[in-house]
């Protein structure tokens, strides 16, 4: 946006400087509207010519193509408008060299004028202007950036290692890397103050499976009955 901008300017100032040459001097203080267009291919004479059968013409086809450029953003016309205004420029100046012999440049109005300057100053504006735009962008690139914008962009995990498969340390005690870690759920853990030991059942004695009271002496004779004697 910004460079179609700045191209915009530069072509529009090229453009200006081109349509306003031919109403300044350009050889001899000759203006460029004096110069009928048919001379350039002709022969340069002293007849002055109509003002848009002059050098205006082919300017102000070139400051249409820039102006059809710059609403198409075409880089190709603005740079076309631009080869126009140069072209015919030299062109004339080699008709005008031709005839004259030699050109000079003098600054008390002999010679080559600002006409000449505007005209070529203008041409290389154009010419800049069709550099510097950005153009119109293709529909395959406008329906991309469509999807880009429609689509929900994807989480980007954080360069660097995954902090989940880093050990960390127990802020409570246990270190990192600690075999508890890893252990199953309901294992046996040594480290457990409250036990986590699965249920083991012990037998009482004198209940269960163990010996009846009341019963007679031992096997080996050196007990004795629960009775009295």
């Amino acid at each position: 946006m910004i460079r179609n901008v700045a191209g915009a300017v530069l072509a529009l100032a090229g453009a200006t400087a081109a349509v306003l040459s031919p109403f300044r001097a350009w050889y001899d203080g000759r203006h460029g509207r004096d110069y009928a267009l048919d001379e350039l291919f002709t022969g340069i004479g002293g007849a002055k010519a109509d003002l848009w059968w002059s050098l205006l013409l082919p300017f102000a086809f070139a400051a249409l193509l820039t102006l059809v450029g710059l609403v198409l953003r075409s880089r190709l016309l603005v740079a076309l408008a631009g080869l126009v205004v140069l072209g015919f420029t030299v062109f004339w100046m080699v008709r005008v060299g031709q005839y004259e012999g030699s050109l000079t440049v003098g600054g008390d109005g002999a010679g080559l004028g600002d006409g000449v300057a505007n005209a070529l100053g203008g041409g290389v504006l154009l010419l800049l202007g069709a550099l510097v735009m950005s153009g119109r962008r293709r529909k395959r690139e406008r329906r991309e950036d469509r999807r880009e914008a429609e689509e929900p962009r994807a989480y980007a995990p954080p360069a660097g290692p995954d902090p989940r498969a880093t050990p960390v340390s127990d802020p409570y005690g246990a270190p990192a890397g600690d075999p508890r870690e890893a252990s199953s759920p309901g294992a046996y853990d040594p480290y457990d103050p409250y036990g986590s030991e699965p249920t083991r059942t012990f037998d009482v004695p004198g209940q269960g499976r163990g010996r009846e009271p009341d019963q007679g002496p031992d096997q080996d004779g050196t007990g004795t009955g629960s009775g009295p004697r």
